[in-house]
C-alpha cells in the first residue's frame, strides 16, 4: 500500500519562500564585509590612470590594481617614510611576479609619471 502525502498550495508556497530566503540568507552570510573607506582593492590609486601605468610598466591592469591593493596610501597622499618603505615592500615583489623586469627605479619613474600631486619626495 502507497502512502501519497500532498501539501496543499499554500503549505508549498511557504515552504519554498522559506528555502529560497534561507539560501540568500546564506549567500549573505558568506559575502565578507566591506572593507573600510580607504582599505580596499585599489583605493589610494585616486584619479592614477591605472591602464596606462601597467601598460608602462609591461603588466595588465588587473595585475597593478590588484597588487596596488596591498598598499595604504598616506593621508592627503603624503605618506611618512616608514609607510613609503612598507607600501614599496608589499607592491613591488607583486609587480615583480608579474614583470621581473620592474625595477624600483623603474616602479618610482612610472608612478611619479602618473601621480596627480607630482612626484613623491623622496625621503
Amino acid at each position: 500500500m502507497s502512502h501519497r502525502h500532498s501539501l496543499n498550495p499554500r503549505t508549498l508556497t511557504v515552504t519554498l519562500t522559506l528555502a529560497v530566503l534561507c539560501c540568500a540568507f546564506a549567500a549573505v552570510a558568506q559575502t565578507p564585509p566591506a572593507p573600510p573607506p580607504g582599505q580596499g582593492p585599489g583605493q589610494g590609486l585616486g584619479q592614477r590612470p591605472t591602464g596606462k601605468i601597467a601598460a608602462d610598466l609591461g603588466i595588465t591592469e588587473q595585475q597593478f590594481i590588484a597588487c596596488f591593493g596591498n598598499v595604504r596610501p598616506g593621508p592627503n597622499h603624503a605618506p611618512d617614510s616608514a609607510t613609503q618603505r612598507a607600501n614599496k615592500a608589499r607592491l613591488l615583489p607583486c609587480l615583480q611576479q608579474a614583470n621581473p623586469s620592474i625595477t624600483n627605479a623603474s616602479l618610482d619613474t612610472v608612478m611619479d609619471r602618473y601621480r596627480p600631486e607630482g612626484p613623491m619626495p623622496r625621503r
